[in-house]
Protein backbone atom coordinates (compact mmCIF):
# COMPACT_ATOMS: atom_id res chain seq x y z
CA UNK A 1 0.00 0.00 0.00
CA UNK A 2 1.02 3.56 -0.65
CA UNK A 3 1.97 5.74 2.69
CA UNK A 4 3.43 8.91 3.68
CA UNK A 5 6.47 7.87 5.96
CA UNK A 6 8.90 9.87 8.28
CA UNK A 7 11.37 8.06 6.05
CA UNK A 8 14.76 10.15 6.74
CA UNK A 9 15.98 12.26 10.27
CA UNK A 10 15.17 15.61 8.22
CA UNK A 11 12.29 17.91 7.07
CA UNK A 12 10.21 15.81 4.50
CA UNK A 13 7.72 12.93 4.23
CA UNK A 14 8.12 10.46 1.71
CA UNK A 15 5.16 8.23 0.01
CA UNK A 16 6.25 4.71 0.04
CA UNK A 17 4.89 1.28 -1.00
CA UNK A 18 4.98 -0.44 2.53
CA UNK A 19 2.79 -3.71 3.64
CA UNK A 20 -0.77 -3.46 4.67
CA UNK A 21 -1.10 -4.11 8.31
CA UNK A 22 -1.74 -7.14 9.97
CA UNK A 23 -5.13 -7.14 12.55
CA UNK A 24 -4.71 -8.39 15.57
CA UNK A 25 -7.15 -10.80 17.90
CA UNK A 26 -8.47 -7.13 19.26
CA UNK A 27 -7.94 -4.89 16.34
CA UNK A 28 -9.90 -3.63 13.39
CA UNK A 29 -8.45 -2.62 9.85
CA UNK A 30 -9.53 0.75 8.44
CA UNK A 31 -9.56 1.14 4.81
CA UNK A 32 -8.95 5.10 4.92
CA UNK A 33 -10.96 7.49 3.08
CA UNK A 34 -9.98 11.12 4.16
CA UNK A 35 -7.43 12.64 6.54
CA UNK A 36 -6.93 15.62 7.92
CA UNK A 37 -3.08 17.75 8.80
CA UNK A 38 -2.67 18.34 12.47
CA UNK A 39 -0.51 20.66 13.62
CA UNK A 40 1.91 17.82 14.76
CA UNK A 41 2.10 16.44 11.00
CA UNK A 42 3.86 19.77 10.61
CA UNK A 43 5.59 19.55 13.30
CA UNK A 44 7.44 16.04 11.81
CA UNK A 45 6.80 17.15 8.26
CA UNK A 46 9.07 20.10 9.63
CA UNK A 47 11.31 17.72 11.48
CA UNK A 48 11.98 20.75 14.61
CA UNK A 49 12.79 19.55 18.10
CA UNK A 50 10.28 17.93 19.50
CA UNK A 51 9.85 15.69 16.44
CA UNK A 52 13.48 14.62 16.73
CA UNK A 53 13.02 13.74 20.08
CA UNK A 54 9.89 12.07 19.77
CA UNK A 55 9.16 10.28 16.02
CA UNK A 56 11.00 6.98 14.80
CA UNK A 57 12.43 7.15 11.71
CA UNK A 58 10.48 5.08 9.24
CA UNK A 59 6.87 5.64 10.87
CA UNK A 60 3.88 6.57 8.92
CA UNK A 61 2.45 9.84 10.72
CA UNK A 62 -1.30 11.07 10.44
CA UNK A 63 -4.29 10.20 13.10
CA UNK A 64 -7.41 12.70 12.03
CA UNK A 65 -9.21 10.21 9.62
CA UNK A 66 -12.14 8.68 8.74
CA UNK A 67 -12.67 5.42 6.74
CA UNK A 68 -14.08 1.48 6.18
CA UNK A 69 -13.43 -1.15 8.19
CA UNK A 70 -11.80 -3.60 5.94
CA UNK A 71 -11.43 -6.46 8.51
CA UNK A 72 -11.93 -7.33 12.30
CA UNK A 73 -9.68 -9.56 14.92
CA UNK A 74 -11.14 -12.81 16.02
CA UNK A 75 -12.15 -10.75 19.45
CA UNK A 76 -13.78 -7.75 18.15
CA UNK A 77 -17.82 -7.41 18.61
CA UNK A 78 -20.31 -4.71 17.67
CA UNK A 79 -18.31 -3.65 14.14
CA UNK A 80 -18.30 -5.19 10.87
CA UNK A 81 -16.71 -4.60 7.77
CA UNK A 82 -17.83 -1.78 5.51
CA UNK A 83 -18.69 0.03 8.33
CA UNK A 84 -17.58 4.09 8.44
CA UNK A 85 -15.90 4.99 10.91
CA UNK A 86 -13.29 7.30 12.94
CA UNK A 87 -11.52 6.91 15.79
CA UNK A 88 -8.85 8.30 19.11
CA UNK A 89 -5.35 8.11 18.27
CA UNK A 90 -4.42 7.67 22.20
CA UNK A 91 -3.51 3.90 22.29
CA UNK A 92 -3.45 3.46 25.95
CA UNK A 93 -2.67 -0.26 27.74
CA UNK A 94 -6.47 -0.72 28.89
CA UNK A 95 -4.17 -2.42 32.66
CA UNK A 96 -2.59 0.15 34.49
CA UNK A 97 -3.66 1.42 37.48
CA UNK A 98 -4.72 4.98 35.62
CA UNK A 99 -6.66 3.11 32.75
CA UNK A 100 -8.24 0.48 35.38
CA UNK A 101 -9.21 3.84 37.24
CA UNK A 102 -10.84 5.39 33.95
CA UNK A 103 -8.55 7.92 33.62
CA UNK A 104 -7.07 6.40 30.40
CA UNK A 105 -6.04 9.75 29.30
CA UNK A 106 -2.89 9.75 32.04
CA UNK A 107 -1.53 6.21 30.82
CA UNK A 108 1.62 5.86 31.41
CA UNK A 109 1.90 3.52 28.28
CA UNK A 110 0.23 5.88 25.60
CA UNK A 111 0.93 5.15 22.22
CA UNK A 112 -0.16 7.72 19.71
CA UNK A 113 -1.30 6.79 16.18
CA UNK A 114 1.02 8.76 13.81
CA UNK A 115 3.42 9.34 16.30
CA UNK A 116 4.54 6.37 18.19
CA UNK A 117 3.22 4.03 15.80
CA UNK A 118 1.93 3.74 12.40
CA UNK A 119 -0.78 6.37 11.44
CA UNK A 120 -3.31 7.17 8.95
CA UNK A 121 -1.48 8.43 6.05
CA UNK A 122 -1.62 5.43 4.63
CA UNK A 123 -4.42 3.18 2.36
CA UNK A 124 -4.76 1.42 5.68
CA UNK A 125 -4.92 1.81 9.45
CA UNK A 126 -4.49 -0.24 12.32
CA UNK A 127 -6.13 0.35 15.56
CA UNK A 128 -7.87 -1.28 18.46
CA UNK A 129 -11.72 -1.78 17.90
CA UNK A 130 -12.13 -0.21 21.37
CA UNK A 131 -10.83 3.25 19.89
CA UNK A 132 -13.00 3.40 16.92
CA UNK A 133 -16.51 4.66 16.78
CA UNK A 134 -19.25 4.53 13.54
CA UNK A 135 -19.93 8.08 12.24
CA UNK A 136 -23.53 9.20 11.44
CA UNK A 137 -24.45 9.00 7.75
CA UNK A 138 -25.49 12.85 7.34
CA UNK A 139 -21.91 13.68 8.38
CA UNK A 140 -19.52 14.50 5.43
CA UNK A 141 -16.30 12.65 5.63
CA UNK A 142 -14.36 16.17 5.24
CA UNK A 143 -16.33 16.44 8.88
CA UNK A 144 -15.25 13.85 10.70
CA UNK A 145 -11.68 13.63 9.58
CA UNK A 146 -11.17 16.55 11.62
CA UNK A 147 -13.62 15.39 14.77
CA UNK A 148 -9.61 15.02 16.78
CA UNK A 149 -9.68 18.70 17.00
CA UNK A 150 -12.88 19.27 16.91
CA UNK A 151 -13.52 17.44 20.18
CA UNK A 152 -10.39 19.28 21.53
CA UNK A 153 -12.05 22.67 20.93
CA UNK A 154 -15.15 21.11 21.84
CA UNK A 155 -14.35 19.84 25.35
CA UNK A 156 -11.98 22.74 25.70
CA UNK A 157 -14.95 25.62 25.49
CA UNK A 158 -17.43 23.41 27.29
CA UNK A 159 -15.34 22.88 30.54
CA UNK A 160 -16.04 26.78 31.61
CA UNK A 161 -19.70 28.34 32.05
CA UNK A 162 -19.36 30.77 29.23
CA UNK A 163 -22.81 31.79 28.10
CA UNK A 164 -23.15 35.53 28.61
CA UNK A 165 -19.44 35.72 29.32
CA UNK A 166 -17.12 38.14 27.18
CA UNK A 167 -14.27 35.18 26.79
CA UNK A 168 -10.59 35.74 25.27
CA UNK A 169 -9.09 32.69 22.81
CA UNK A 170 -5.79 32.69 22.34
CA UNK A 171 -4.30 31.40 19.40
CA UNK A 172 -6.31 31.09 16.25
CA UNK A 173 -4.92 27.84 14.69
CA UNK A 174 -7.72 25.11 13.95
CA UNK A 175 -8.34 24.55 17.01
CA UNK A 176 -9.00 28.23 18.71
CA UNK A 177 -10.71 28.80 15.88
CA UNK A 178 -13.28 25.93 16.38
CA UNK A 179 -13.57 27.15 20.06
CA UNK A 180 -14.46 30.40 18.87
CA UNK A 181 -16.97 29.12 16.83
CA UNK A 182 -18.68 26.73 19.80
CA UNK A 183 -18.28 29.66 22.50
CA UNK A 184 -19.90 31.90 20.18
CA UNK A 185 -22.95 29.22 19.24
CA UNK A 186 -23.89 28.92 23.00
CA UNK A 187 -23.69 32.47 23.97
CA UNK A 188 -20.18 33.59 24.94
Amino acid sequence: MKALVKEKSEPGLWLKEVPVPDVSDNDVRIKIRKTAICGTDVHIYQWNSWARQTIPVGIVIGHEFVGEIDAVGRNVNGYKEGERVSGEGHIVCGECRNCLAGRKHLCKKTNGVGVNRDGAFAEYLVIPSSNIWRCEPELPDDVIACFDPLGNATHTALTFDVIGEDILITGAGPIGIMATAICRHIGA
